[in-house]
């Protein structure tokens, strides 16, 4: 039967999260600082989790909500839609997170054997979500080497002469981990809709945009747009994001709705009105915060000056910088690993987002000071892999 014939191969065919691979590098070591995860250094709003306190008790927190999320939370989601994204033809649906949201979609949209379109560098979640639900043709996209946004006439090229016409195209706006934006005129194109196939962005970081930079989401009948509470107001650990979905295709939300009974039946209670609290307090909190990073982003284009400005990527929105090392580091897994075992600091390798020899890292987990403690480790890291190597 072999060693892995009582599981399922697209599981086990699935990658290993590279983020348990970093948290178990990060175990053995001591004094290490992160530039590795995702994540941002603020708690939520002060008075949306003072009102949570207040309803601990209340027997509905306990309960089951409705499966699409509680009816005033997604009233809230849809004037939102409405006001700052110009959405105003879609329904809502409350997930356990961003990623769980993707997860809905791609049962709701895919059949195992469909063809798929990513673009490399690409989020790795998404790439396993395909390989765990049996989508296995994942046809990945090339970019501009400069802008790191999608190739348009690759795109149109593969839609039209693959056969069958791949079921959808996933991008992340702005982008993870890319740290840069996918601009309107392209977002808006009609490349997928003429193609007959979905288009999905994720607007996870929908609020990142530096140096005067605007996000822009587009609307249509073939287009589902992923948002998330995570990073915005700092509730990576309460889990809740939300798909706003065609409300005129017939059929999308009852197949939603059989995917969200199956995984979560619903988010947490709690974590909804937190949501919701955190939402009276505003998108102008939310740009209090995030404009402090533009600080810990500058500290680290300093730090990675040795490798040369052409080296260096990103940073235009999300919370991402990407890097190419030195040819001769192709093994950008050992250079992670060296990083952290030598100079205290951890990086993602960009082999876990399709691109080998590159390295993602993040400027928005840190307060400033600690951002800074990161950045003088990795300047000296690497100077030391340019003058001497990994074996000095």
């Amino acid at each position: 039967m072999g060693s892995f014939g009582m599981l399922a191969r697209r599981a086990v065919l699935t990658e290993t999260p590279v983020m348990v691979q970093i948290q178990e590098l990060v175990r053995g070591l001591n004094d290490c600082v992160s530039l590795a995860q995702g994540v941002v250094y603020w708690q939520p709003p002060a008075q949306a989790l003072e009102k949570v306190k207040e309803i601990i008790w209340e027997p509905s927190v306990s309960r089951y909500g409705a499966d699409e999320g509680l009816p005033e939370l997604r009233e809230a989601l849809k004037q939102k839609l409405g006001r700052e994204n110009n959405l105003h033809k879609s329904s809502v649906m409350v997930t356990s997170g961003a990623n769980q949201a993707f997860v809905n979609v791609v049962l709701a949209l895919c059949d195992a054997g469909d063809s798929v379109v990513m673009f490399a560098p690409y989020y790795f979640n998404a790439y396993m979500s395909f390989q765990m639900t049996g989508v296995t043709d994942i046809l990945v996209g090339s970019v501009d080497a400069k802008t790191l946004q999608p190739d348009a006439d690759w795109l149109e090229s593969t839609l039209k002469n693959t056969v069958p016409t791949p079921k959808l195209v996933t991008v992340v706006n702005p982008g993870n981990p890319s740290g840069t934006y996918i601009p309107e005129s392209l977002l808006k194109s009609d490349i997928c809709k003429e193609a007959g196939c979905w288009l999905i962005v994720d607007n996870t970081y929908e609020y990142f945009m530096y140096d005067d930079r605007k996000h822009v989401c587009v609307e249509a009948n073939h287009v589902v747009n992923i948002f998330s509470f995570s990073k915005a107001y700092g509730m990576m650990g309460w889990r809740v994001g939300y798909i706003a979905y065609p409300s005129e295709v017939d059929g999308l939300a009852a197949q939603l709705l059989k995917v969200q009974d199956n995984i979560p039946i619903c988010a947490s209670i709690i974590s909804q009105r937190l949501a919701l609290y955190s939402m009276e307090v505003g998108p102008e909190w939310v740009a209090d915060q995030v404009k402090n990073l533009v600080k810990n982003r500058d500290v680290l284009l300093e730090a990675l000056s040795p490798l040369g400005e052409e080296a260096v990527k990103g940073g235009e929105g999300a919370l991402y910088l990407w890097v190419k090392l030195p040819d001769k580091y192709a093994d950008d897994v050992k250079v992670v690993h060296w990083l952290a075992k030598r100079h205290g600091v951890v990086l993602i390798p960009g082999s876990s987002c399709g691109c080998p020899g590159f390295v993602r890292i993040s400027f928005g987990g840190l307060i400033e000071k600690d951002t800074i403690t990161a950045a003088k480790r990795l300047r000296k890291g690497l100077e030391e892999l340019l003058d001497s190597g990994m074996d000095s």
